[in-house]
Parts: structure tokens; C-alpha cells; sequence
């Protein structure tokens, strides 16, 4: 049997696990009509049914006029077979499916951006568009990868679907996204400003592959703001525009209905209100059924709702700054973030860790659950150690459930083949729930005794029953092709089909004869060949020799395709090309029987299968607690405490850490409501920078449940983090970099609120040092009126004086030494990368650097009277009056009685000192009468 006709031929022999579509005798001489493929309850009819079958379903609503797919595919191709979709049927039994007529997906595309149209039917429908945008989407018939693949996460995946609202409701966003590689979609709906920040942050979250908008938004002349500002956003991702109608907020609460996975059902009352998520949802379910070529089964979706408010807000630009998961310098380098902090085994573990990072959690109680986790991995070595050995067994869960749920419209070598894989994965996956369970057995934590109970669920040894009925014991996944072909031909047990056990014997002797004739060539030759095998050869000869052995130097003529690699010497000869050929189509007899037993198998355990949700959770998040755990284990990080209060001591850069392969410096830190801005100072290269970004990092690292460089910290929850860096090295003062600059600060101020933590470091450097002081101070009289907590690095010492104004002002600054040279006649700068109290004395460090050039020592007199005699003005304008003096010091007072009254856990004794301290600080903060005559 070969080709076409070996098909045909397997599916009137697949005995009693049949799922070939028409009426085909089955083992007996039994006529029976089986589906071709029954997992979710779909039906589609074999090509001989396709005649007059377009008609048979009658117009669909909202169907496009003209010529319809079927029509198109059957003059384009004649041998593609008709889906349910083109005959008009539901693929759920009813007229209101997910899957309509394929010819209502009338996609319509600009000038700037691609759409789809009649000519790309039968192909994929990205594999033309505009410069730079990514050629393809992956289709069906890919297997999950190994563990050991978790860099594969970062290929993009992801496709999603925006809408905004209109008239009155402009502003308002709804997002759907799912991505390829994970049967989960999820919703949000927001409202956004006009800046579309929270939309901006959300998509560099998800890090599209494609972004789906209606047509509408991008018509000629009346663009839509949200529109060019995402693809000013995302240059490099492809955009499609379908019609506006295909947002439809009714259809995509039924698509929802009929989707979504009954342990989440409970979405449908999160989102039956929420019409613009809904609107994307029918939009994107459509697209990716599209481009996919197939459908997702009744029941398989899980579908979540992610609204802006369960976690911190990190915006682009300032993730970027911090560099989280990207380095600035080389994307391909691992000093970032997650570098730092990704031990994960597992690419969901991986995945999940740079979710985490990029919207770290607001909700303390979740966060403590976590810490209280890596606790008890850090403190049982047996349980760390037992964990981390089964998750590193553990392949891409996630995906494997995308390709279990996703039900092909065609029927493949190349989707048999994957199935078949796929099903021995999940074998290999489910195998795996008993030694995870073992591990967990003698937990503590409130969260992984959760995990232990759910993986108690009757459901995971039922459906491995049920493979092993049918699978083979010793089916595994291997690694290397061959080996795992191997696995593939012999998966299903003997005697369940007689035809797939003499076709699997046919295969054996056909590698057996390849085997044997290389080995004659080997003696006829008297050379030392072996059998090799690769996925894109087959079987193929190799030897290793030098060519001074060869009979004039070359091999004899009949072998062909000749290369060569050092010794090492590939090619084949014209009768083992035939034999792959008959290697080959003996492997698709059997792919095919084998491919019709697991299509009933997958049928029979499809109900059970939503387990594997649960579980895929489950792994992708003890991974990242193992790696959070592992990388405390590298460093002396802490347990970060979450009070009203920001208070990091002897704190340091993570990332700087791992770079240097020692411990940076380390510093203290310390914000409360009454102390609520910090501002910092010191010349060029003091540190100032790297310790503002080593804020932020602690704080995200706290918030995600990680320990945290430091000695000891406390942090206060941050719904948003915002930071405005600018580098040392940057000091061009033209209109783009001022521009950029303004733009930054605009944002922060506009969406900043109480909850906020925010950085901002050298600002005003692009313009004048009159404006740049003025635009300073304004803005931080701004964030003064707010509760937020913000450090402010600046140059403009003018800055410093603020403080006598605003009590909740700290200046602090970056300690430097003068070192004289072994000469004595230069001094340097060393920096100690130290911060201390008050700001900094380093007040002419650009003269400091003018004295060490060869400028006229002249000049450089005249420099320091000028300044000298400046600054003394300035300071007799700034000097703070005794009763100034007093109001900061009764406010500081206040401040901290009330900061100990919320979070002391002194014993009264204890209490007692530290408030006999406090008066005493006050009472030298206030000045004596006799100070203030002397002022005066």
C-alpha cells in the first residue's frame, strides 16, 4: 500500500478503533459510518460528500455575497476536502457555532497595513505583507517541545485582538489574546487616557505575534489615535484589519459559552457586561480559526478575565530602562531580571516567571503565600531537591494541551504524526503526577498542600488508564528522531489491529534490509561504514576516513549526494534512496492506522482532559518558586515584610551582582508617608543611577514572591512603578532628547497616584540650566502633593532647598574621596558609592574636572569667584528661618509617632527608648533662641 491509496486502504482496516469519515468495511466485512475524527464532537464529511454540500446549510448570517470559500478552494485545489464550515454545519449542532461559513471572514487591509483577501485562501494568510513584519503564524501539527527548550518561550506566539469603544465610549478598551502554543485566552477591558498607556503596557506584556483591529480604525483620513499609536508601538509585529462587524459582542459571549472549559465557567458572569473584551473575543476566535486551520474543541478553552487592577503597572519604557527582561546593550545577554532570577526547569515555569516580572502582584496575602513557599523550599533541602528532579521532567504542558484541545479540518501524515506524539507526551506528562505528588507529601505551606490535593484528582489516573490500555508500557519520550520514531511506530499495543502489527513488521524488515546492505557495501568495499539517520535525510551512510585511503582519493561512483566534514564522510546510493522511499511509505500506513486508534483513544478520555489545566498550573508555578528558591541560594537575599513602609538596609543591585561576581556595595533606604520624596545628589559615576534602579528591582522582586538583596526590607505595595533614567554618559542637550524627556515626565505625572513608586533620575539635562531647574522644581512640587513615593536624582543642587519648603523632603548624596596622585601635584575623584545624609558637597565637580585639564589656570580663578559669589546669593535666598526649622522638625516627630504606633513591635521597654531618642532628636532639630538671634 503507498500513497493516496494506503490511506484508503488502512481506514477499511482499523478494527475496532476507528475514526475515518465514510461508511468504510471494518475488520469482519461490517459496514460502519465512523467519524474521521470524533474528539469534540466534530463530524467532517469525506470528500465524496462535497458535492452539492455548500448549499445544503443555506445562507449563513452575516455571509458575504459572490463567490464562497468551498467554491474558491475547489477551482484553486481540487483535492483539498471541504470542511464542516464550508457545507454550512456547525461544528456544535447548531446555527450559532464558533465556526461559520468561512467566506463571511471578509478581511479587508489598508495601505499601511495588511488584511487577507480571495488570494490567500489555501495558504497562510501572513505569508505576505508589509516590510519588516514577522512571514508566518505557526500552523497546525506542531508537538510540545522538551524541558529541556525553555528558551522557546520567547518566540512569539501570541495574537490579539483590540477594539475601542466609540462616541462616548472612546477610551474604553477591550483586549483578547491567546496564544498558539496555550489553549487560554485572555480578556481585559479597561479605560484608558489619551496617552493609551495601560493598552501599550499590556500588548509589550504579551508580546504579540499578529494584532487584529477592525478595519474602521485605520480608514483613510480618519485614523483613530489608539491605531497609530500601536503601530508607532510595534514596528516589527505584523497588523491585520478585519470588518467591523466580526466584533461582535453577542457572538463572543457565545463562542465563551461554547468554548470554555466548565472549571471556568464562572467568566461567563465576569464578562456577560464587559462588551468590548467580548467584541475582540468573537474576533479573535474567528481569526485564529483562520489562520489555524482548525477549531477548538466544544468545552476546551480556559478562558480568564485580567482587569488592570490585580497587578502593578509597569510601563515599556521604564521596563526597559530596568532592564527586566531585556539588556539594553545585547538583547542575547542574560544580565536582566529575569537573568538573574530564571532557574526555572520548564518553559511554562520560564514563561510564567517573565509574566510575573513584567506585573508583579498588588495583593500582599498572595504574595506572603508565595514567600511562605520558597521558605519551606529553602529550609527542607529533601523537598527542594525532590521537586526540582520531577519538574525538570516535565515537558511544555501548556502546549501540549493547545494541540490536544485544537481539532484539525484536514487530515495529515503530518497531523497523524503529531497526535501521535502528542499522545505519548501526555502519557509521559501523566506519568509524572505520582512522583510530583510523592514530593509534595510532607509540605507544610497552606499553597503547596493546595497542590497536593489537586493533583488527588481521579481524573489523572483515569485517563492514564485509558492510554495504557491502548499504549504501550515502555512508550516514552526520547530524545533524537530516530529514537523517537521508533517509539512512534510501536506506541499502540500488538493485536489491536492486525493490520497495523504486519504493517509495523513490513517496517521492521525494510530498516532491517537498509541495515544489511549498508553492511555489504561495508565488505564489498572493504570501507567503514555505519547506519545513520536524520529527520530530513532518512537513512543515509556515514564513515569516517581520511581521503588518502580512498581508491584514487574519491568514493566509488554509485554513491551520490556526497558530503563531507573533516573525515567524516555522508552520502547514499540509488537503492537506498528506494528503500527510504519504501521506509517511508510503510511509515505512513502506520502513522495512519495509528493515528485512527488515537483519535478514538483521545475521544474516549477527552471529558477528563481539563485536568490538565490544573496541572500545567501547577508546574509552570512550583517551577518558579523552585527557581526563586534557588537563586536565594547563590546570594544572602531575605525575606522582604510588607508594611506602610519602604525601609531596605544594606541593600544591592541584583543584576550588578551577577555582572561583577561579587557583592556590590550595598546602602540603606528608608520612605514613609511623612518622609515620602528623597532627594539625591553627587557627581557623575557616584552610583547615583545604578541605586535608583536597585530600588525598583527590590521592589518588584518583593512583589512578585522573591527574596531580595538586603539585610532586612519592608516595602509598601506599589500599584504602579514608574522610572525616568537617564545615563551618565548621555549629556546632549538638543531638542529629541529634551522632547523624550518631557514625554516621560507628562506620563508619570498623569498616571501616577498614592500607591505609586516612582524614579526619576536626571531630569532637565536636554535644555538650559535655568529651564531645566524650573521644570524640575515644578514637577516635584507636583509629586509632592501626592503620597507616592518618589526618588529624585538630580545635578541642580538648587533642587536641595526644596526641603525647607516641604518637610516630607530628605536629601541624601554619593559619597566621593579627593586622592592625590603619587606626584602630589593632581587629585582624582575615587568613588565610594556610598550614601549618606544631607547633599552633596561636591558642589563644583565640573571645575574639578576643568582644574585637571589644560585649561589657563587663569580661566579656572575666574570660574570658581564667579560661582562662588552665585551660589552665595542663591543660599541667602534658600536659608530656612527658625520657625521653618521648627515646623519640620514637629512634622518629622509626627511622622514617626505615627509610623510607630502602626508598625512597632517593640516591647514596652524597648518602646520606651526609642521614643526618649525621638524627643531627643527633636529637641536638636528645633534651633535655641539663641540660634536664632544668630540667624537673624
Amino acid at each position: 500500500m503507498a500513497g493516496a491509496g494506503g490511506w484508503a486502504a488502512a481506514s477499511a482496516t482499523s478494527g475496532s478503533y476507528t475514526g475515518r469519515g465514510s461508511s468504510t468495511p471494518a475488520v469482519g466485512g461490517r459496514t460502519e459510518d465512523t467519524p474521521r475524527y470524533t474528539l469534540g464532537l466534530l463530524q467532517t464529511p469525506h470528500s465524496s460528500e462535497s458535492s452539492g454540500g455548500a448549499s445544503r446549510g443555506g445562507a449563513r448570517p452575516g455571509g458575504s455575497s459572490g463567490e464562497g470559500l468551498a467554491a474558491r478552494r475547489a477551482a484553486g485545489n481540487s483535492a483539498v476536502k471541504p470542511s464542516v464550515s464550508e457545507r454550512g454545519e456547525s461544528y456544535f449542532g447548531d446555527k450559532s457555532s464558533c465556526v461559520e461559513n468561512a467566506n463571511t471572514l471578509d478581511l479587508t487591509s489598508s495601505s499601511s497595513v495588511r488584511g487577507l483577501n480571495s488570494t490567500c485562501i489555501g495558504r497562510t494568510p501572513l505569508s505576505s505583507g508589509r516590510s519588516g513584519c514577522r512571514s508566518h503564524t505557526p500552523l497546525m501539527g506542531y508537538s510540545v517541545t522538551s524541558s529541556s527548550a525553555v528558551s522557546a518561550h520567547t518566540v512569539a506566539s501570541v495574537i490579539v485582538a483590540v477594539v475601542e469603544g466609540r462616541g462616548l465610549a472612546r477610551g474604553e478598551v477591550g483586549i483578547a489574546s491567546i496564544d498558539l502554543k496555550n489553549p487560554e485566552m485572555i480578556l481585559s477591558q479597561f479605560a484608558d487616557n489619551a496617552t493609551y498607556a495601560k493598552v501599550i503596557t499590556k500588548l509589550k506584556i504579551l508580546t504579540p505575534l499578529e494584532i487584529i483591529m477592525s478595519n474602521t480604525a485605520c480608514d483613510a483620513g480618519n485614523t483613530t489615535n489608539l491605531f497609530s499609536l500601536i503601530t508607532e508601538h510595534f514596528k516589527n509585529v505584523t497588523f491585520t484589519t478585519v470588518q467591523r462587524k466580526y466584533f461582535n459582542e453577542t457572538k463572543g459571549l457565545e463562542y465563551i459559552e461554547q468554548l470554555c472549559a466548565s472549571e471556568f465557567s464562572t467568566i461567563l458572569m465576569e464578562v456577560q457586561s464587559k462588551y468590548y473584551c467580548l467584541a475582540a473575543a468573537a474576533a479573535l476566535l474567528k481569526y485564529v480559526e483562520f489562520i489555524q486551520n482548525a477549531v477548538y474543541a466544544p468545552k476546551s478553552l480556559k478562558v480568564r478575565f485580567q482587569g488592570s487592577e490585580k497587578t502593578a503597572m509597569i510601563d515599556s519604557s521604564s521596563a526597559q530602562n530596568l532592564e527586566l527582561v531585556i539588556n539594553n546593550r545585547d538583547s542575547r545577554n542574560g544580565h536582566t531580571l529575569l537573568g538573574v532570577l530564571n532557574y526555572t526547569k520548564t518553559p511554562g515555569g520560564s514563561r510564567r516567571l517573565r509574566s510575573n516580572i513584567l506585573e508583579p502582584l498588588v495583593d500582599a496575602e498572595t504574595i506572603n503565600t508565595r514567600l511562605d513557599c520558597v521558605q519551606e523550599l529553602l529550609q527542607d533541602e529533601e523537598l527542594f531537591f525532590g521537586l526540582q528532579g520531577v519538574i525538570s521532567k516535565f515537558l511544555d504542558t501548556e502546549q501540549l494541551l493547545s494541540v490536544l484541545v485544537q481539532i484539525p479540518k484536514q487530515d495529515t501524515v503530518k497531523t497523524a504524526e503529531s497526535k501521535i506524539t502528542n499522545l505519548i507526551y501526555l502519557k509521559h506528562t501523566l506519568e509524572l503526577v505520582e512522583p510530583l505528588k510523592a514530593a509534595l507529601r510532607s509540605c507544610n505551606t497552606q499553597l503547596l498542600k493546595a497542590y497536593y490535593n489537586s493533583l488527588e484528582d481521579a481524573r489523572f489516573g483515569i485517563i492514564l488508564e485509558k492510554i495504557t490500555s491502548v499504549i504501550n508500557d515502555d512508550t516514552r519520550y526520547t530524545k533524537g528522531c530516530l529514537s523517537m520514531r521508533t517509539q512512534k511506530c510501536y506506541a499502540v499495543k500488538p493485536n489491536i489491529n492486525e493490520f497495523l502489527d504486519i504493517a509495523r513488521r513490513t517496517y521492521t524488515e525494510i530498516v532491517d534490509d537498509i541495515a544489511g546492505m549498508i553492511t555489504q557495501l561495508a565488505e564489498k568495499y572493504n570501507l567503514p561504514m555505519k547506519t545513520s539517520f536524520s529527520s530530513a535525510r532518512g537513512f543515509f551512510i556515514q564513515m569516517n576516513a581520511d581521503c588518502s585511503t580512498l581508491p584514487n582519493g574519491q568514493l566509488p561512483s554509485e554513491f551520490t549526494k556526497i558530503t563531507k566534514m573533516k573525515n567524516t564522510y555522508s552520502f547514499t546510493s540509488a537503492d537506498l534512496i528506494k528503500m527510504n522511499e519504501r521506509c517511508q511509505e510503510s511509515l505512513r500506513e502506520i502513522y495512519h492506522m495509528t493515528y485512527l486508534i488515537v483519535c478514538k483513544l483521545l475521544n474516549e478520555i477527552y471529558e477528563h482532559i481539563h485536568c490538565l489545566y490544573k496541572l500545567s498550573d501547577i508546574v509552570s508555578m512550583l517551577d518558579m518558586l523552585l527557581s526563586f528558591a534557588h537563586a536565594c541560594t547563590l546570594s544572602d537575599y531575605v525575606r522582604p515584610e510588607f508594611t506602610d513602609t519602604l525601609a531596605i538596609k544594606q541593600g544591592w543591585h541584583p543584576i550588578l551582582e551577577k555582572i561583577a561576581m561579587e557583592k556590590p556595595v550595598s546602602n540603606n533606604t528608608y520612605l514613609t508617608e511623612g518622609n515620602n520624596f528623597v532627594m539625591i545628589t553627587g557627581p557623575n559615576m557616584s552610583g547615583k543611577s545604578t541605586y535608583l534602579k536597585q530600588i525598583a528591582l527590590c521592589q518588584i522582586m518583593a512583589q512578585i514572591g522573591s527574596y531580595v538583596p538586603a539585610e532586612y526590607c519592608s516595602f509598601r505595595i506599589a500599584e504602579q512603578i514608574f522610572t525616568r533614567i537617564g545615563m551618565d554618559d548621555d549629556i546632549e542637550t538638543n531638542a529629541s532628547t529634551f522632547m523624550k524627556e518631557m514625554k516621560e515626565i507628562t506620563y508619570i505625572i498623569q498616571n501616577a497616584n498614592d500607591k505609586s513608586l516612582i524614579i526619576i533620575d536626571e531630569l532637565g539635562r536636554g535644555t538650559s540650566a535655568e529651564e531645566g531647574i524650573g521644570i524640575c522644581y515644578a514637577a516635584c512640587e507636583y509629586l509632592l502633593n501626592l503620597k507616592a513615593f518618589t526618588l529624585f536624582a538630580t545635578h541642580f543642587l538648587e533642587l536641595c532647598h526644596i526641603d525647607a519648603l516641604y518637610p516630607n523632603v530628605e536629601n541624601y548624596h554619593f559619597e566621593v574621596q579627593h586622592v592625590r596622585s603619587s606626584a602630589g601635584n593632581k587629585e582624582k575623584i575615587a568613588y565610594t558609592y556610598t550614601l549618606s545624609k544631607g547633599y552633596t558637597e561636591e558642589k563644583n565637580y565640573g571645575l574639578k574636572a576643568a582644574e585637571v585639564s589644560s585649561l589657563p589656570s587663569s580661566i579656572i580663578l575666574d570660574a570658581k569667584e564667579i560661582t562662588s559669589h552665585i551660589a552665595k546669593q542663591i543660599l541667602h535666598r534658600q536659608k530656612s528661618t527658625p520657625e521653618m526649622m521648627k515646623q519640620r522638625a514637629a512634622y518629622q516627630l509626627a511622622m514617626r509617632l505615627v509610623q510607630t504606633a502602626r508598625n512597632s513591635r517593640l516591647d514596652p521597654d524597648s518602646l520606651r527608648v526609642y521614643l526618649k531618642a525621638l524627643k531627643k532628636k527633636y529637641e536638636a532639630s528645633c534651633p535655641t533662641p539663641r540660634e536664632n538671634d544668630e540667624q537673624q
